[in-house]
């Protein structure tokens, strides 16, 4: 969604038809305020605030960028303009910073793993995000340090389980010909595999990458052999229930790529607070 648009919506939310602080104000100053941290994390969200602050005429000055670690008790960014419209901001600049931030903490602690091992296997979210959010959730993702699956429909073709019950396994090599012809010229094709056997049927049929969804390590480590024996063109994505304790496993086996929903839908708000100087 367009910055501006999903701003729309976030000022409307909030401030609805204004805020009736606003009116109690018999004469409006010019007052100076910082937002700080209360606890560590990753910064994410300022390329939102900035604009944010810039269509209601406050002046901001960063102290740190996107994708920066701070402690806590930081300042992280200074503000000035309107009194009224400093409070009138206030909940709204914070909900963003607190947000993308807590998403960019959560994905740099996946991706510190994959870093101090030396691999390079990508780190993927899904689209598991809320709505509305996606764009925001993803560009959270990617200023902690993880990378963009796929942003909807129209991105990429993935087959999942439910597109494949009804698509006949002895038909499937048929059915991704036809795709080819329909789909941009550009557009990759991944099909979801449960097993080692549909997975090797997959890369037969012509996929360009392989999800190994909720398979164990020594069924993906199998996969993996193939793909390198026999299909090396091919892109192998691991998925389905990542977590910290198995991501270093799972990158180990070869695959070049790992998805991970908990990126977003479990990462927790970095908790910081505004202060009027």
């Amino acid at each position: 969604m367009n910055i501006d648009r999903f701003l729309d919506l976030v000022c409307t939310e909030d401030i609805g038809r204004g805020d009736l602080f606003e009116g109690l104000v018999s004469q409006d100053f010019k007052v100076r305020a910082v937002i700080k941290a209360k606890e560590d994390g990753v910064l994410s969200g300022l390329l939102y605030v900035e604009r944010l602050c810039q269509r209601y005429g406050v002046e901001i000055c960063f102290c740190k960028q996107d994708t920066q670690k701070f402690k806590s008790s930081e300042v992280l960014l200074e503000i000035s303009g309107l009194y009224s419209v400093i409070l009138k901001l206030e909940r709204c600049l914070l909900n963003l910073l607190q947000h993308s931030s807590g998403i960019a903490t959560l994905t740099y602690t996946y991706a510190e793993i994959l870093r101090n091992a030396k691999l390079e296997t990508a780190l993927l979210d899904t689209r598991k995000t809320r709505p509305i959010l996606r764009v925001f959730e993803k560009y959270s993702v990617r200023n902690g340090g993880g990378r963009n699956h796929r942003l909807g429909l129209d991105d990429a073709l993935m087959l999942k389980d439910t597109h494949l019950k009804y698509i006949p396994t002895h038909n499937l090599k048929d059915f991704l010909k036809k795709a080819r012809t329909r789909i941009p010229w550009t557009s990759k094709i991944e099909i979801e595999s449960e097993s080692v056997e549909f997975a090797k049927i997959v890369m037969e049929c012509g996929a360009d990458i392989v999800m190994c969804d909720n398979m164990d390590i020594d069924s993906i480590q199998l996969v993996v052999e193939h793909r390198n024996n026999y299909y090396p063109h091919i892109l192998l994505e691991a998925s389905g229930n990542i977590t910290k304790d198995n991501l270093l496993e799972m990158a180990k086996s070869g695959v070049d790529a790992i998805s991970s929903g908990a990126l977003i839908h479990q990462a927790r708000w970095v908790d910081m607070h505004m202060k009027l100087l």
